[in-house]
């Protein structure tokens, strides 16, 4: 299998991560560089069906694409340890979960980082105050994970694909310097245990 990707972008990040806790080694990676367009080729687009990172190519040379049905399929194959549901109670909170942080967080954080960052004007022209809103929405959004984590060490009581999704949204706000509110306190130490895990550091 090969698995295409790009450096610290958030999305293939999400598979490196899944890959990473299952110890999946067997897959060949390949580096895409975005900013020279490399995912609009004809030849990638053809393969991939759309210019999206990541896109896992299987050997009948099936591509998949879109994060987290790579990281079902990897989880089908390697169904230990498991990050989306061992029962249905289980799976639906956690797919309810990984839902949420990825509509009212991820998706707003990457927005956020789009269209501010001076490196991403290849890809997109900056519009601030569409960045200022979205980081503002995904604010709001982390002061409901605040309330739930303090109750609970991880997202949905135990680490799955929520907190992957949640984690690697809030971290590529790295590239324009933000940092979440202080006054979230249970996000921070959220934040912490996931970046403590050994798979975290794969694709950071």
């Amino acid at each position: 299998m090969k698995l295409y990707t790009s450096h610290r972008a958030p999305n293939p990040r999400r598979v490196l991560w899944v890959m990473a806790e299952k110890g999946i080694e067997d897959v060949e990676i390949v580096e895409l560089d975005l900013l020279s367009g490399a995912h609009y080729q004809p030849e990638y687009r053809n393969k991939v069906g759309a210019p999206h990172v990541p896109a896992l190519e299987l050997d009948d040379e099936t591509t998949i694409s879109e994060s987290i049905a790579i990281a079902r399929y990897l989880e089908a194959l390697h169904p230990e340890p498991n990050l989306f549901g061992n029962d249905p109670r289980e799976q639906a909170v956690i797919e309810m979960w990984m839902r949420r942080c990825e509509i009212y967080l991820a998706n707003p954080m990457m927005m956020g980082v789009r269209f501010s960052h001076p490196a991403l004007a290849a890809l997109e022209a900056p519009q601030p105050e569409v960045a200022q809103y979205n980081l503002g929405s995904a604010e709001k959004f982390m002061k409901t994970l605040d309330r739930r984590l303090a109750e609970r060490e991880f997202i949905a009581d135990r680490f799955s694909i929520a907190d992957i999704v949640a984690l690697v949204g809030l971290e590529f706000g790295r590239l324009i310097k933000y940092r979440p509110p202080a006054e979230f306190e249970n996000l921070a130490r959220w934040m912490q245990a996931c970046k403590a895990r050994p798979a975290s550091k794969a694709g950071a």
